[in-house]
């Protein structure tokens, strides 16, 4: 029988959260926010069953059951990275590998990618895509489509727009002048981006309580696509929905947001490379819509 593992997330989280004995600063170091890492933890003690951490005023203590969980975590997380780390610096040359979200690579890659395809006729393209950012010191693509605040993406890192936080539903839902009030609110858990931040910026000034929470902004795109409800989501993940009509702003003020994309490229950049740049700054170029515009 398989054995049911806890998922690896939550034991970076753990193991990073133990070293600093401070859930911002392990949240710094991972990329992350400090809501994700808390979340991370609070799940894996109650996958185990156990606290992990005593939770003081002034910082974090180890339990008992966490100081006999660290060294194996950390040995393990060890050995993996070791495992891995052979076959990162290989290279595959004539390649472009393009790293992103699970959210990024769906909503936004995948809809447009025939476009710059038709453009590179023989090229290989490599997609690698994840639900949690990686360390983005040491990733090995030659892009990189980071998700996260700015402090956290790394030096060099160049911020897509529009950037900002966006209410949106299906058209005849947004259509609703009261759909904030008789429709479920979605909710993307483990960002800075919230209902209650999105209707502070814009303004709205009720009291909006969500009641369909997701694990990322991809998901809460695709609920609300199908007609679940309202989502706050990124304004350039909803860009090319609601460019195509599959979506539409309940409002027209986008709310100002800490966390966004950014596109990062391996120097030196080869030709492959900078024709990816060019053209995604094409496709956000041609998603922006010059009706809405950023609060602040």
């Amino acid at each position: 029988m398989a054995r049911s593992l806890p998922p690896l997330p939550w034991l970076r989280s753990f193991e990073c959260a133990a070293r600093r004995l401070n859930f911002t600063a392990a949240a710094d170091e991972l990329g992350l926010t400090q809501s994700a890492v808390s979340q991370h933890i609070r799940g894996l003690e109650q996958r185990l069953g156990v606290p992990l951490f005593g939770r003081k005023p002034r910082g974090l203590t180890l339990t008992d059951e966490g100081r006999r969980l660290l060294p194996d975590v950390s040995a393990a997380l060890s050995l993996l990275a070791e495992a891995t780390d052979g076959f990162a610096e290989q290279g595959r040359p004539g390649l472009l590998t393009v790293a992103c979200s699970v959210s990024f690579a769906q909503w936004y890659l995948a809809p447009a990618l025939p476009s710059f395809l038709d453009r590179q006729p023989g090229l290989r393209l490599r997609i690698v895509s994840t639900v949690w950012p990686d360390d983005f010191q040491s990733a090995v693509a030659d892009v990189e489509i980071r998700f996260g605040p700015a402090s956290v993406v790394g030096d060099g890192a160049e911020r897509l727009r529009p950037d900002g936080l966006v209410a949106v539903a299906r058209p005849e839902i947004a259509a609703d002048p009261a759909c904030l009030a008789t429709h479920r609110l979605i909710e993307a858990v483990g960002t800075s981006d919230t209902w209650r931040k999105w209707s502070a910026e814009t303004g709205i000034g009720e009291a909006l309580a969500p009641s369909l929470f997701v694990d990322s902004h991809g998901l809460a795109v695709d609920l609300a696509c199908n007609g679940s409800g309202v989502a706050v989501t990124s304004a350039l993940l909803a860009a090319p929905c609601i460019a195509a009509g599959r979506l539409a702003p309940v409002h027209d003020v986008v709310a100002p947001s800490e966390d966004g994309f950014f596109l990062a490229t391996r120097s030196p950049a080869s030709d492959a490379t900078c024709a990816f740049e060019r053209w995604l700054w094409d496709e956000i170029a041609r998603h922006t819509s010059p009706s809405i515009t950023v609060a602040g």
